[in-house]
């Protein structure tokens, strides 16, 4: 009985994670808003009001990622920094490579759909995306 218990547990904690595709990397292209922090501990940190959003433009596994903020009027205002990006597969596993001309770091991509994104960077901080919806007075 104990065995079968260890193995529930097991299949538990492995279907918690959507297995990423390697078709699905593509779907990180876009607007993302942050939902919440999760830390190794299990503590959360919630984001209800964003003031910047990540814009993601990915081509052949290369690209960037650009801190945006969102107007009212339906355009963005950014500060024109970028962070080069490429797409890297390891052991099964997709990773998101940064880098700028100061550091060099890398995110794990946990889960991606059309309308989430988890991301775990090296500190296992695991960060929850939703595609950020525009402003709407209508």
């Amino acid at each position: 009985m104990k065995n079968l218990s260890i193995w529930v547990v097991v299949l538990t904690l492995i279907s918690c994670h959507a297995i990423v595709k390697k078709e699905d990397v593509k779907k990180i292209n876009g607007y993302w808003e942050i939902k919440q922090v999760g830390s190794p501990g299990g503590g959360k940190k919630e984001y209800k009001v964003n003031e910047t959003i990540d814009y993601f433009e990915l081509k052949d596994n290369q690209g960037f990622r650009q801190k945006v903020m969102p107007q009212f009027d339906g355009k963005f205002k950014t500060n024109d920094i970028r962070e080069t990006i490429k797409i890297l597969e390891k052991n099964n596993a997709f990773f998101i490579e940064y880098s700028t001309k100061y550091n060099t770091w890398q995110e794990e991509i946990i889960t991606i759909e059309d309308s989430a994104l988890v991301l775990k960077n090296q500190g296992n901080l695991e960060y929850t995306y939703k595609k950020f919806k525009p402003f709407s007075f209508k």
